[in-house]
């Protein structure tokens, strides 16, 4: 007798309802990320940036998935290679170009760079330089939700090098003893800047499995697929809705470029082929551009047509940039302290969440 089947990632509830128009825009948010992120790297190694730029090439279906889950009450936060998250929540590309070229017309009006995108209008609350810096943020946002009682979530990305810090400890041991409605993503591309995981960090294959430790829920998973990405992570933002309680995902994934395009040891670390190995046989995009045509969604001159789209947007964005002036120097004072300088109900208080 033959066995059923069991469903695919494509099947489960939260992505068999989406349209096909719904299906496409995943897609083109995806396509969008790796030609802004191609475009800006071009502009970097051209000298018309400075800083650090950490490229999100070849792990695109891991944000975009996330975030793609998002409600009015969820919130993001990341680290330095922010700029897909960003993207993904509906930052525009002239805002985010601008801020790598230091222009005023910026996100961050250009005092920020690659590493400090914001958005709070959307949710996004960063972009953070310091190794799971971010992490007691995060932690802090799902304190907020619960204590004003909001049915929510705080996704909360770190790279596989930020696990060992113990600020990420520090949180995992308050979100599992108050429960809160935390859910670390744990982005795993295999290299803690340029040290593979068997020699920093000491696990039995999981790094997600810590989460035992604090009484968390865990969950580990290859993220090429983002109906794979989307499915599991939807169960940890029920977990958080529902019940008010933490997750910690580990999501494999691979990360094309160096640690940050100044990263001139990318091949010293890794092999040219295991490099060629992702981008031929594990390219996120391709994994969806090929479950889009076989299924009828798209065809192949359409998403063309996307992908033409958003190299124009994204070289559009250069120019818009390159345009754009600098900031004045005397505004280097403004925007320390928000809250304060715009006069708002926080900045009177010292309160931004927990105002009734």
């Amino acid at each position: 007798m033959a066995t059923a089947k069991a469903p695919t990632a494509a099947q489960h509830p939260i992505n068999a309802k989406l349209t096909a128009d719904e299906k496409i825009e995943l897609y083109r948010k995806m396509v969008r990320v790796r030609r802004f992120e191609q475009v800006s790297m071009l502009h970097y190694q051209g000298g018309r940036m400075g800083g650090f730029l950490h490229l999100y090439i070849g792990q695109e279906s891991v944000a975009i998935g996330c975030v793609s889950l998002m409600g009015e009450n969820d919130h993001v936060i990341t680290a330095y290679r922010d700029h897909a998250h960003a993207l993904g929540v509906g930052m525009g590309m002239n805002e985010c170009m601008a801020e790598l070229f230091g222009k005023a017309t910026g996100c961050s009006k250009g005092k920020g760079g690659s590493m400090h995108y914001f958005a709070p209008d959307k949710n996004y609350w960063g972009g953070h330089g310091i190794v799971a810096g971010q992490t007691p943020l995060g932690l802090g946002l799902a304190y907020g939700l619960k204590y004003r009682g909001l049915k929510g979530a705080a996704m909360c990305f770190l790279g596989d090098g930020a696990v060992n810090q113990g600020a990420f400890h520090e949180s995992l041991n308050l979100a599992g003893l108050w429960d809160l409605p935390v859910i670390y993503v744990i982005e795993n591309n295999g290299y803690s800047m340029g040290t593979s995981q068997e020699r920093s960090s000491a696990f039995d294959g999981c790094l997600a499995k810590r989460a035992e430790g604090y009484g968390i829920a865990w969950d580990q998973f290859v993220g090429e697929d983002i109906f794979e990405v989307r499915a599991r992570v939807q169960t940890a933002i029920d977990r958080a809705h529902n019940e008010s309680k933490p997750t910690v995902l580990e999501i494999a994934t691979y990360r094309w470029e160096g640690h940050s395009v100044a990263d001139a040891n990318k091949l010293k670390y890794r092999t040219k082929e295991e490099v060629e190995c992702y981008q031929r046989e594990h390219d996120p995009i391709q994994v969806m551009k090929r479950n889009l045509i076989e299924v009828g969604v798209a065809t192949e001159e359409q998403l063309k047509i996307i992908d033409r789209e958003a190299q124009a947007e994204a070289e559009a964005s250069g120019e818009f940039a390159k345009a754009s002036p600098y900031p004045e120097p005397e505004s280097i004072f403004d925007d320390v302290y928000w809250e304060v300088d715009n006069k708002t109900e926080a900045g009177a208080t010292g309160r931004h969440f927990f105002n009734d």
